[in-house]
């Protein structure tokens, strides 16, 4: 049954890379050699043992720059209670409530060590509300009440995210002097889009992605997006949009009335910059994970031309990952597409957003500081 399930998802796998294949500029095909006597060329997922990340706020989390392993204990072992609380293990949730209460207690202080001084007082107030949370999580415990545990765990998360973003030191590389002249994004920020059918906010991490994540707030703040449509709707697929005027167009600089074309940028976990121009697969780095993956459903991408890996504009899409479509871990997509954020408000409404569906406004409400325009 496990081979049975495993060919599979290879199969799904497979459907859904050849519907994305066919989105213009969006292909994901990944040529093979060819069968012995066939002219078809087969896609080929890569299908790692163990269970990906798929929740977009943890990535965030994870992609931090930040070196501490102790809120990283913390961090994890939170993380790892939606094994337990999923098959209603009541006993690894229990070890598990002690092991953060004993890594608070026992490691405060070199948690509190590794923030910014301008942070230490709100990030003291966190670790006091974690401590006081994990009391809410065993009463909870004690009435087999997941679903509060649930909601308890989600919260104390956020409260770590929050410490770990406080231990941030300034942004950890020089931008690729190619590119040190456009819009940068040295931080986070979020930007909430109003859509038709609801809003949605995406954190857009440009720790990671700077040169992409300060194209696409530039373009915010310009409102560009605003009133644009939704150029393709795949159920369960993706959710493509800015396009001003038609296929293959995109952002033309009012200062040069030139077509901005963005690079290819791609940091890879163990680097200690992103890679330009380039996908991991003509790099030969064909097993490299980038630090931001498309394994979470709302991923947030920028679209490019097929055969120009450098042309990506205005245009970017939403994955709209489903653990039953789409291997673990590392896929077609990985290295071949700049990720420059994640839904973390709004996934309800990805799914509800059909063709012609509108933007009808996007907006910075936090990270606005980290934006930094050309001098």
């Amino acid at each position: 049954m496990a081979l049975l399930n495993r060919s599979l998802k290879l199969v799904l796998t497979t459907l859904l890379l050849l519907s994305l294949s066919s989105l213009g500029r969006m292909p994901v095909a990944q040529a093979m050699p060819l069968l012995p006597g066939s002219s078809v060329q087969p896609l080929v997922a890569y299908l790692p043992p163990g269970n990906a990340i798929t929740n977009g706020k943890a990535l965030l989390r994870y992609s931090l720059p930040i070196d501490n392993s102790e809120i990283r204990k913390v961090q994890r072992t939170l993380e790892g209670l939606s094994e337990w609380l999923r098959s209603k293990r009541w006993g690894p949730v229990k070890k598990d409530i002690t092991t953060v209460e004993r890594t608070l207690n026992r490691k405060g202080d070199q948690i509190l060590a590794a923030v910014t001084p301008e942070h230490k007082a709100a990030a003291e107030a966190l670790i006091a509300s974690l401590s006081a949370d994990l009391e809410g999580m065993r009463t909870a415990l004690e009435a087999r009440d997941r679903e509060a545990i649930w909601e308890i765990r989600d919260q104390m998360l956020d409260q770590v995210g929050e410490i770990e973003s406080y231990m941030v030191k300034g942004f950890p590389y020089e931008v690729d002097a190619a590119y040190a002249d456009r819009p940068l994004l040295k931080g986070r920020a979020a930007v909430e889009i109003t859509t038709t059918q609801g809003p949605v906010t995406v954190v857009v991490d440009g720790y990671s992605a700077p040169v992409t994540g300060g194209n696409f707030v530039d373009l915010v703040q310009r409102g560009f997006y605003d009133g644009l449509p939704f150029i393709r709707a795949e159920d369960f697929y993706v959710l493509q949009t800015g396009d001003p005027e038609g296929p293959d167009e995109g952002f033309i600089d009012p200062k040069t009335q030139e077509y901005r074309a963005v690079p290819l940028e791609i940091l890879v976990k163990g680097d200690t910059q992103p890679v330009y121009g380039e996908t991991l697969e003509a790099l030969g780095r064909y097993m490299d994970d980038p630090v931001l993956p498309f394994s979470a459903y709302g991923t947030v991408a920028m679209a490019r031309p097929e055969e120009n890996p450098n042309g990506g504009s205005s245009q970017f899409f939403f994955f709209l990952f489903e653990p039953e479509l789409t291997p673990a871990g590392l896929n077609l997509l990985d290295g071949r597409y700049s990720v420059f954020g994640y839904v973390t408000k709004g996934k309800e409404i990805l799914r509800e957003i059909k063709q012609g569906d509108r933007v009808e406004s996007a907006k910075v409400v936090s990270g606005q500081e980290n934006f930094v325009t050309p001098s």
